[in-house]
């Protein structure tokens, strides 16, 4: 293998710049030559494609977000499309892909490897830790500290003032990131995707709790059956019906995706972009690397796809008997 790409697609997480570091570096000590991609699959489609040598990727790796940039691609589902960007990687003389992202961008990988035959490896990059295949995606480490830190500020004016605060951090099909920040924030609940929410148990425990405490956190996953945190708020609220608490909710929306990545971040980003490029040299293919049980595993794109990664039921009883 002469000449590879690497590129990044969906949400940015804390780390990538890391991994395409990684990807960079071990290419040209391998002394194949690597390309850039920018803008994702939009930039594979338009020939946005350009050569990095090891200065391209100096001074990134504390940086969060993509130097590559990232992108939707809404040609790229169009078989027209995918065939563009094939032609655009033949052109480049391009040989194999390290794609950053996460379940959308491995879907698109799969179908683009079954179509044209590229030898594809992908890198876990997502702030949600919901792939399959890797215990720990690249941005979750550093999402969850920014949420954690902003949890901590609130408990300090919930406190303050009596208050019970709900706050939603990012998770729209996964519980991750709020389950992490409940344990670590000691919040007395966290609601998530995979498990039901039991309204009534909460505000029966709010009722119980205003004896031992008078201030509450409560972290919701912004893909909570029950609605989002503004609206579990208000229903809440209705049923606990008490004049004397203030209620109130924080959104912690996109920071969760900026920021420095953690070391823990880096050193993972880099095992996956070192892994990834090893992996093309030996013959892997159409296949996720990520880290499993401290060892690197390539796990295939559609197991990682098509298979969940449920939380642990031990981090969920954590929060109920520590909320006590």
């Amino acid at each position: 293998m002469k000449k590879i790409a690497v590129f990044t697609s969906g949400g940015d997480a804390p780390g990538m710049n890391a991994c395409i570091r990684a990807v960079v570096r071990t290419a040209i000590f391998r002394g194949i030559e690597v390309y850039g991609i920018t803008y994702g699959y939009d930039g594979m489609i338009n020939g946005n494609i350009k050569r990095m040598q090891s200065h391209s990727v100096s001074n990134i790796i504390q940086r969060g977000g993509t130097i590559l940039k990232s992108a939707r691609s809404e040609s790229f589902r169009t078989k027209e499309g995918r065939q563009k960007a094939y032609e655009q990687l033949k052109a480049f003389g391009i040989e194999g892909i390290v794609a950053i992202g996460g379940d959308g961008t491995f879907t698109g990988a799969k179908l683009f490897f079954e179509e044209f035959g590229i030898p594809t490896i992908g890198c876990p990059g997502t702030i949600d830790n919901d792939i399959y295949g890797t215990d720990y995606t690249i941005g979750f480490d550093t999402a969850v500290n920014t949420a954690l830190e902003a949890i901590d500020k609130i408990r300090d004016t919930a406190a303050a003032h009596d208050r019970i605060f709900f706050v939603e951090v990012m998770g729209r099909d996964s519980g991750y990131i709020a389950v992490e920040c409940g344990i670590g924030g000691g919040a007395e609940f966290v609601m998530v995707p995979e498990t039901e929410t039991d309204l009534k148990k909460v505000v029966k425990s709010l009722k119980n709790l205003r004896k031992s405490k008078s201030s509450s956190i409560i972290v919701v996953a912004e893909g909570d059956e029950e609605g989002n945190a503004e609206l579990i708020m208000e229903k809440v609220k209705d049923k606990v019906n008490d004049e004397d608490k203030e209620f109130k909710v924080t959104t912690l929306g996109h920071i969760q995706r900026g920021g420095n990545p953690t070391a823990r971040d880096r050193v993972l980003a880099s095992r996956c972009g070192m892994a990834a490029v090893e992996g093309l040299i030996n013959g892997e293919s159409n296949c996720m690397a990520g880290v499993v049980n401290g060892d690197v595993t390539y796990t295939s794109f559609e197991d990682c796809i098509g298979k969940t990664k449920p939380i642990k039921g031990d981090h969920l009883k954590l929060i109920e008997i520590l909320s006590i």
